[in-house]
């Protein structure tokens, strides 16, 4: 397998998760207290909103040895911003345009919109998300 010859067979991808405070980080919490499974090795910071992370902090993620960053999006639940949607979509492309800039794949980057009930949907996306950096392999400049 193409991810067990760049990782090697017990490569666990290290994913940093951004969550906001009052939409993504209930459902994330719910996932934990209802023992739903995802990789252990995420790790979630909680910002006030999505449209708030600049693309410079994904990068930095990835030079410091996460394998990839997921943006939990507020989506249209946004208590801040009514163009929240739209705002973290272009501050997710300008990481993607500045970490493949720096080297990295952009694929490194992953944003969905998780919102306070959305255990099973987080779950998911972080098991999906740790293939496709599996086979991606670590994270290092010129993969």
């Amino acid at each position: 397998m193409e991810g067990a010859a760049k990782g090697g067979k017990d490569f666990k991808p290290k994913i940093l998760a951004f969550s906001t405070n009052n939409i993504s980080d209930p459902g994330i919490d719910l996932a934990g207290s209802s023992h739903m499974h995802y990789p252990p090795s995420v790790v979630v910071i909680s910002v006030p909103c999505s449209s708030g992370i600049r693309p410079g902090w994904v990068l930095y993620a990835l030079e410091k040895g996460f394998d990839g960053v997921f943006i939990a999006a507020d989506g249209t639940d946004c208590a801040y911003l009514n163009d929240c949607v739209e705002r973290t979509s272009s501050i997710s492309g300008a990481a993607q345009e500045l970490i493949k800039e720096k080297g990295y794949e952009p694929q490194r980057l992953k944003m969905g919109a998780i919102c306070s009930v959305c255990s099973e949907p987080f779950t998911s996306q972080m098991k999906e998300f740790s293939e496709v950096l599996k086979k991606l392999g670590p994270a290092r400049k010129g993969n």
